[in-house]
């Protein structure tokens, strides 16, 4: 059995203006000590699916579906449950670490409290433990700095605390969504190369959620890619580098600059996501894709299964594609 699986996930708001259905058929699996990559563009569904899982999400969002993590079901878990969940079992990395830590508060109380919250160890102990995993995390002079605020450490640290903080109680699955954003290039680099080796350390399964498909084909086993609230595509991450199946994962592709090619403009998709609130009855690329036919506006093939493990929700035969 897998440790994480998602079956038809669906995450639907309801606001004054409507419905907006944010996750729509969600599914996929995840085993201990592999690294999922989901990607998409602003607006996909991408972070509202782990929210649902997490239990995170707003009073005025409805939730169906199914979600196993290690044999329990969490959807629907009293909060109480949840709350012994999240820390100890999963751990969350949140885009950005500036308002993710309360700036009124030292680091070292901040770390100190999900171990006391989490584990019941005395403060002492708990101080130690931080220490330990500020040091893992490569924090400098982590004795001295432990004591600081978060105003007080550079973006790269900030990054670096919220890791040790998502670890601090050992999970078995670490969700973290955009942790190299607003984060220049070498610390980015730095930031996923901390997550491979603690991963490999502690078997800890990722969920990596990015707008950065160089992050993903350097650092995941497989990708998700989403569209619309959809899954679009899901594939090991080799396989769908060397041959993406669908016209968006062709598009996302082709929109990054290469080295070896010459490029007088960049590649971009014609057009904005669609809205939430008013989707079309067939497949959400439709008024983008290059290749669509008239009935892709109407109704969506169910997903194609091929190859391994590999899946595709596309109406067009996969040569049509190439």
């Amino acid at each position: 059995m897998a440790m994480l699986e998602v079956n038809n996930l669906e995450v639907a708001f309801d606001t004054p203006d409507g419905t907006l259905q944010a996750v729509r058929g969600l599914s996929y699996q995840l085993e201990a000590g592999q690294t999922l990559g989901i990607v998409g563009e602003s607006g996909a569904g991408k972070s509202q699916g782990v929210f649902a899982l997490m239990g995170l999400l707003p009073d005025n969002a409805r939730v169906s579906g199914e979600v196993i993590f290690e044999g329990e079901p969490l959807l629907n878990l009293p909060e109480k449950r949840m709350n012994q969940i999240r820390a100890a079992r999963i751990g969350m990395i949140f885009q950005d670490p500036m308002t993710s830590l309360n700036p009124f508060m030292k680091v070292s109380d901040q770390l100190i409290e999900v171990l006391v919250q989490h584990k019941g160890i005395s403060r002492k102990q708990a101080l130690q433990e931080s220490l330990q995993m500020l040091e893992a995390v490569r924090i400098p002079e982590a004795r001295n700095r432990i004591h600081c605020y978060p105003h007080e450490f550079s973006g790269g640290m900030r990054q670096r605390v919220m890791i040790a903080m998502s670890l601090l109680c050992r999970p078995r699955l670490l969700i973290a969504d955009e942790p190299t954003t607003a984060l220049d290039v070498t610390v980015q680099a730095q930031v996923m190369d901390l997550l491979q080796e603690l991963q490999q350390e502690f078997n800890t399964a990722i969920i990596l959620i990015t707008h950065d498909l160089g992050v993903v084909a350097g650092s995941c086993d497989q990708t998700l890619v989403m569209y619309g609230g959809q899954m679009m595509e899901f594939a090991a991450t080799r396989d769908l580098f060397r041959d993406p199946s669908h016209p968006y994962t062709k598009g996302l592709m082709g929109a990054i600059p290469r080295i070896d090619e010459q490029m007088d403009e960049l590649v971009t998709i014609p057009g904005n996501p669609p809205n939430l609130m008013n989707l079309p009855p067939g497949c959400p690329f439709c008024d983008r894709c290059p290749v669509a036919e008239p009935r892709c506006y109407h109704e969506l093939d169910p997903p194609e299964r091929f190859g391994a493990e590999r899946i595709r929700v596309c109406n067009l035969p996969r040569e049509a594609i190439r």
